[in-house]
């Protein structure tokens, strides 16, 4: 009987890895716990999933050099905190090293003094249930004992940035009372159209249709080509302000940036990511793409015009 020979495996870049896992889109949670000592601590983490209906049962999982572990592991409870839209910067801040991620962070003590965040779109106060090794994490199983529904618009995380729930395209929503062609038309004809927030919102989709396979094409994914383009805008003085300015939490300003780092594109000196010759001539390159875009789509309308819409853009972002 003739045999196959057995299939070499392939060696798996982590880098590349942890990009291709984020083409899957997921919610931003922070995990809190509190030792019997009254230590506290919080992580941003992703890996959150659910695991049984009955019980009811979730996991996540925690980078074993983590060192918020230790309380994890001899805590008796755990809070996995769901966070809204409008809690990046919450993100940020527990994603960060070496500092008191309490300090200023509006919470309250749930079962097993467990810290409960405020605001967020959901929470669930869980019993640790079991410890599970995981490569280089720790698996973590806790039993749901309480949640929290808020009903709140959930943050979401793709391909390293930040993103938000809105409604796919294909899909319409269905009125829950049917009203007649005469009373929608004398209450809301031409109304939709008069909606900034919905203009804005289409206008966004559109304008990305065409301009996002144009910076695709360059090879560089949405975080890393953001970092080069604030970068080489210059309107980032630190390494701590990137967070705010990319949407993107520190974790991936650090990935993102070890990436063009191996590529010789920047830099780091000091607390500042600065770009090499061949990463300024790259950031060069994809403002020159945006320019294009840009230029495209204002192209029938009078530049005074196109000012005036970037004034206000400038003013509703809060740019300076």
């Amino acid at each position: 009987m003739n045999t196959l020979p057995a299939k070499e495996t392939a060696t798996i870049d982590p880098i590349k890895f942890r990009r291709a896992l984020g083409n899957f889109a997921t919610g931003v949670t922070i995990m809190t716990a509190q030792s019997a000592t009254g230590e506290k601590v919080g992580v941003t983490a992703n890996s959150f999933n659910s695991v049984s209906l009955d019980p009811a049962l979730i996991l996540w999982s925690i980078d074993k050099n983590s060192s918020s572990f230790h309380v994890f592991e001899q805590a008796t409870h755990f809070a996995v905190n769901i966070l809204s839209g409008s809690q990046i910067e919450l993100s940020n801040k527990f994603s960060r090293r070496n500092i008191d991620k309490y300090e200023g962070t509006s919470y309250r003590e749930g079962v097993g003094s467990v810290p409960i965040l405020d605001h967020c779109s959901a929470v669930f106060e869980c019993e640790r249930h079991q410890i599970i090794e995981g490569g280089d994490h720790w698996i973590i199983i806790g039993k749901v004992v309480d949640f929290h529904d808020e009903g709140r618009s959930p943050l979401v995380y793709h391909q390293g940035a930040y993103s938000g729930v809105t409604p796919h395209p294909l899909l319409q929503v269905k009125d829950t009372v049917e009203p007649t062609a005469d009373s929608v038309g004398e209450m809301h004809h031409g109304h939709l159209y008069r909606n900034v927030c919905y203009l804005m919102s289409r206008a966004f989709k559109f304008y990305q249709n065409d301009y996002i396979p144009k910076q695709l094409v360059t090879g560089f994914r949405t975080s890393e080509a953001r970092l080069l383009l604030v970068l080489g805008s210059g309107t980032s003085s630190s390494k701590a302000d990137l967070p705010r300015d990319i949407a993107m939490p520190m974790r991936e300003v650090e990935q993102s940036a070890a990436i063009l780092a191996k590529e010789g594109l920047l830099t780091e000196q000091n607390g500042f990511y600065l770009l090499t010759e061949k990463g300024k001539k790259t950031a060069h390159y994809l403002f020159d793409i945006a320019d294009s875009h840009q230029n495209d789509v204002f192209e029938k309308y009078p530049e005074s015009e196109k000012e005036i819409f970037i004034k206000i853009l400038m003013d509703i972002a809060g740019v300076v």
